[in-house]
């Protein structure tokens, strides 16, 4: 049985002036067609080549010898050579272009991006490229907790959190809890460096975008000290807020910024007062 966007091992089982035909050991109906500009010189009926199977253009299942960007299983990242009313086409190392479906598209690509997909058989049994790469991502990356790592986010969820592919190859996820303070600077299709907050069971990452402990406080704390100084000494609300109004004007949590408040306040930097803060003179 041929099988689509992988490679196989064929026998040739009959040389013709446009190529060679090629089947599986002991198969007498099955046939698929290597071009002639594909079959290596000296070839001869009985051989065995490994071939990959995709379809041509004329959506007949054909052979090649050469060696796609993407197989079947796997995750790559392939150039948008093209946007149609349908879809878009992904460059990958054949002379037909990979389908990609509006619906496969987890954010609207452009021509000249860089996508990272996986590959399918829709319905009518062709190959198209889907955007939706979870299934595809390994488990068995050698990253532990703290590990500083690198990745494509590629899908947002609002129940779960932010889905990354780490090295473009495993299976990551950002939590939503951990998104709070980040969530407007997370988005599908960025790069992103983060913190390995821990190794699940199943070999899955959980990552943080935030850096440790006092890390994290100088930094949010130089940032309310700037909000103040450009609020003219005065910002007009304390840690008593709301979560919500907080996360509005500084992009913070209410315990990120009560630590940061806190330590500005250590520091002798500014004065607390029970709806502002002021910088102190």
């Amino acid at each position: 049985m041929f099988k689509l966007g992988q490679y196989q091992t064929l026998k040739v089982v009959k040389q013709v002036e446009f190529g060679v035909y090629l089947a599986e050991e002991g198969a007498k109906d099955e046939r698929i067609l290597l071009p002639a500009r594909q079959v290596p010189e000296g070839t001869k009926v009985g051989d065995s080549l490994e071939v990959f199977l995709y379809k041509d253009s004329e959506d007949r299942p054909i052979a090649t010898t050469h060696r796609p960007l993407l197989s079947m299983g796997e995750v790559a990242r392939l150039k948008v050579s093209q946007i149609t009313k349908v879809g878009a086409f992904l460059s990958w190392g054949l002379d037909k272009d990979l389908f990609l479906p509006f619906k496969q598209q987890t954010y609207k690509v452009s021509e000249g991006d860089e996508v990272l997909v996986s590959m399918y058989l829709d319905k009518s049994s062709r190959l198209c490229a889907t955007m939706n790469v979870y299934e595809c991502l390994r488990n068995d990356s050698t990253y532990r907790k703290d590990n500083t790592v690198t990745g494509t986010v590629y899908q947002i969820s609002r129940n779960f959190g932010a889905f990354v592919a780490v090295d473009d190859l495993y299976s990551a996820l950002i939590p939503a809890k951990a998104m709070f303070g980040a969530a407007g600077e997370i988005k599908t299709g960025q790069k992103i460096t983060a913190r390995v907050a821990s190794v699940l069971p199943d070999g899955r990452l959980e990552l943080a975008v935030r850096d440790k402990g006092y890390l994290q406080r100088n930094e949010d704390s130089e940032m309310i000290l700037q909000l103040i100084k450009d609020a003219k000494g005065i910002l007009p609300f304390s840690d008593k807020a709301s979560p919500e109004l907080i996360f509005e004007k500084t992009g913070m949590s209410k315990a990120q910024f009560k630590r940061a408040v806190g330590k500005l306040l250590k520091e002798g930097k500014i004065n607390i007062g029970p709806d502002r803060i002021e910088l102190r003179k």
